[in-house]
């Protein structure tokens, strides 16, 4: 089965191909030379991932996937939140520096990780599935893999940063791992 990724990080799609296997034919707007950014305007992420995949599914006519996906921070009143990619109007290190910055002597570290994935068909009908991974954000940057907040994000019942665990750990219990292994599940029944 092919289906599009609606979208352009390369990280994101690495991720969606290792967690779905060899199965899909998986194409990514970059293999299609597609470089129009689709504006994200929804308010939540289930609003976001349907806006990027019904936009790909009617275009090119084929099943598209999007995620959107983002922190919560409790103590920052769930920010970044669907802003997490834009947080700073800078790139992932400002990022995780304004994230650290505004919670600099606060206790209440806790915080989530969330992912929407949209499953939309060309003819709009869809699917939405969400994957949750909680935990805490750390006193300060650490570790070498993952991208985003991975750096500053310590999951529940681990001790190191997203980014000081292995890729392989990452994909067995992310949120986004969560949400793709749920659409999976949907793939199999519908087969």
């Amino acid at each position: 089965m092919e289906v599009i990724v609606a979208s352009h990080n390369k990280n994101k799609i690495k991720e969606f191909k290792s967690i779905l296997g060899n199965e899909y034919n998986i194409k990514s707007l970059e293999d299609l030379n597609d470089f129009e950014d689709i504006e994200e305007t929804g308010n939540t992420f289930s609003e976001n991932a349907l806006i990027k995949a019904l936009s790909i599914a009617k275009k090119y006519n084929k099943v598209a996937i999007a995620d959107d996906s983002g922190l919560e921070v409790y103590s920052l009143d769930n920010r970044p939140g669907v802003y997490s990619a834009r947080y700073s109007g800078k790139g992932d290190h400002e990022n995780n520096l304004k994230i650290l910055s505004e919670l600099k002597n606060n206790k209440n570290r806790n915080g989530r990780f969330i992912s929407v994935i949209a499953l939309c068909y060309p003819n709009g009908e869809y699917q939405l599935f969400e994957g949750i991974w909680e935990g805490r954000i750390s006193e300060e940057i650490k570790g070498e893999n993952g991208f985003g907040y991975d750096v500053i994000f310590i999951p529940e019942g681990f001790e190191k940063t997203v980014a000081e665990l292995e890729p392989d750990v990452k994909d067995k219990y992310s949120h986004r791992s969560k949400a793709l292994k749920l659409l999976k599940d949907y793939f199999a029944k519908k087969q």
